[in-house]
């Protein structure tokens, strides 16, 4: 009986994220400076048929940045969900842990090194440079990591290394005379705005191949968060699996850097509130309802940051902030009260 239950609870979930999914979809498309009914919507993305500017509209600007913002939030949850895992720690995520801005500096610096010398950067240059940043960040991490063994002074030294990654960005971004460097500002500070169809490809088929990835890693996941002698009892190889953690979490959290900036909280917040729906912590179940959540979140947040106070648009890491933090403050609360 309690079986059914359970699997009750997890199909209702999955219906709600899944509902909440399609409204945000919906509601996404049709706000901005021009409104559309749901049949025209419908008729635009379906029939291909519709007024010219408002199928341009629809198809060139307005799906191209909510695909993103469905890939990036659920590739930034999935992210955090594997970094909470790695340190066993809720709340461990990788803006927290400065890898985003590990991300966001290298790029920065790509950037702005290339279009000193008018040269462009693609999609997989941008990927690449994130990596590489998220990689140096997270190094600087793992080495407190085996001086400290308090998770507390980890956040803390994790939060450090962040605010010197930001701090150097912002003081080269400042400083740059091209006009274009210049614009990276809006970028460090997290955006959405501007994504192409060939930025989706590009994002889809880097966040798809990881979430493959981390899907079939479901077991070795759930055998270690009972523990690393649990896990090599159950045949898991610790030191590879721990390296595949890694490696999976810097691939997605730069690629969420590369094209929309670092984004805070979403990576802490989305994978507790997926586990507080589905009460449960299995893997196989949480990873999709992360991806999912992820993508609801930044979808309600992203249209927050367009609508509220448009035409002015808001960066979205203020937004997620918002709605974030004080997760993040009720999991910090509960779980001292649990101790």
């Amino acid at each position: 009986m309690n079986d059914r239950k359970r699997t009750v609870r997890y199909g209702i979930s999955f219906v709600i994220l899944a509902v909440l999914l399609i409204i945000l979809f919906i509601w996404n498309v049709n706000s901005g400076s021009i409104h559309l009914s749901v049949n025209e919507i419908l008729n635009i993305i379906f029939k291909r048929q519709g007024d010219q500017t408002s199928y341009n509209i629809v198809w060139e600007i307005r799906l191209p940045r909510i695909l993103a913002v469905i890939i990036l939030g659920g590739a930034l949850s999935v992210s955090g969900f594997l970094l909470q895992t790695f340190f066993n720690n809720p709340i461990a995520g990788p803006f927290v842990l400065g890898i985003s801005s590990g991300a966001k500096l290298v790029v920065a610096l790509l950037m702005i090194f290339l279009l000193s010398r008018s040269v462009s950067i693609g999609s997989g240059g941008m990927i690449l440079a994130a990596f590489a940043g998220s990689m140096i960040a997270m190094g600087f991490v793992l080495l407190v990591a085996k001086k400290v063994h308090n998770m507390s002074m980890l956040v803390i030294s994790g939060v450090m290394i962040g605010y010197i990654c930001s701090a150097v960005t912002d003081f080269v971004v400042t400083f740059a005379d091209d006009s274009n460097i210049v614009n990276l500002h809006n970028w460090s500070l997290g955006s959405f705005s501007g994504m192409t169809w060939g930025n989706v490809r590009t994002m889809a088929v880097v966040v798809l191949v990881a979430m493959v990835i981390v899907f079939f890693m479901s077991k070795p996941i759930s055998a270690y968060q009972l523990g690393e002698t649990y896990a090599q009892n159950m045949g898991v190889n610790i030191r590879l699996f721990r390296i595949f953690l890694i490696l999976l979490s810097s691939i997605l959290s730069a690629c969420v850097t590369a094209f929309a900036g670092p984004i805070s909280f979403v990576g802490i917040a989305v994978p507790h509130i997926a586990k507080s729906l589905l009460k449960t912590a299995k893997p196989i179940l949480v990873i999709p309802a992360c991806f999912l959540g992820g993508a609801v979140f930044c979808l309600f947040c992203d249209l927050i940051a367009r609508t509220v106070f448009a035409p002015t648009e808001l960066s979205i890491s203020s937004v997620t902030a918002v709605f974030g933090a004080p997760v993040v403050i009720y999991i910090m609360i509960h779980r001292q009260q649990r101790i």
